[in-house]
């Protein structure tokens, strides 16, 4: 079967129910935190965040918020870098479900700098936060169109610096090469099936390009990374 990339998919993922639990989904929270290793597909995010800070002063605390956060991999990533580099960071994870948030607080006890909230990003109190940098590491193809144009509008009027968004390139390629992973290292079938509909739920270039149109007062940097990613950045 040829599959069809046109157009982006509407179709839910399992993670997508914010009452999911157990052992399935801890599984494959970790699987996900796996591949996004293997790929180096959190660089993205770092990486993203380093061009943000590189012309500001490390004096100062940079309160980053990343939502969508799941197990909180990512942000246990960039503490590190903190500590590494001289940055004092004040680190925020955002998901909607609270069986994921248990499982980053579980994982992230060791973290001082790392809290994590049970929020909908639609909603109070969320809405009423403020921080520097945005994160949205895989998170964006979960929404619709609609709502992620009012993710960006929230995101831009909340944060001081700017948003990094690392997110997939919707792909016939990156959909086979995916099946061809999961075939030699990845059984979970919940990792596999939702990781599939993620990429038929990505991005194309003139997609984002579009959005960024709606947003020309600030600047944008859009770039494909491997694997089959795309790092989009705006910069206040």
């Amino acid at each position: 079967m040829i599959i069809n990339t046109k157009y982006r998919s509407n179709e839910e993922e399992w993670m997508d129910d914010f009452h999911l639990e157990g052992v399935v989904l801890e599984k494959t929270l970790r699987d996900i935190a796996k591949i996004n290793k293997w790929l180096g597909g959190n660089k993205i995010t770092i990486n993203g965040v380093i061009d943000l800070l590189k012309h500001k002063s490390k004096d100062k605390k940079y309160k980053i918020i990343d939502i969508g956060c799941g197990n909180g991999d990512m942000l246990r990533m960039l503490a590190d870098y903190a500590i590494q580099q001289g940055y004092d960071f004040e680190l925020i994870g955002v998901d909607a479900n609270q069986f994921t948030i248990d499982q980053a607080n579980l994982l992230s006890k060791n973290y001082t700098n790392i809290t994590f909230y049970c929020e909908n990003i639609f909603e109070e109190p969320y809405i009423n936060r403020t921080y520097d940098i945005l994160l949205c590491t895989l998170t964006l193809h979960h929404f619709t169109n609609t709502e992620i144009k009012k993710i960006l509008t929230n995101g831009i009027q909340q944060s001081a610096i700017g948003i990094v968004i690392n997110d997939l390139h919707r792909s016939a390629l990156a959909y086979y090469l995916f099946i061809v992973v999961c075939f030699f290292f990845l059984r979970n079938p919940m990792a596999k099936n939702d990781g599939l509909i993620s990429i038929l739920k990505g991005f194309k270039r003139k997609e984002l390009k579009a959005w960024s149109i709606a947003f020309k007062e600030y600047k944008h940097d859009i770039k494909w990374k491997w694997a089959f990613r795309y790092q989009w950045l705006i910069k206040k």
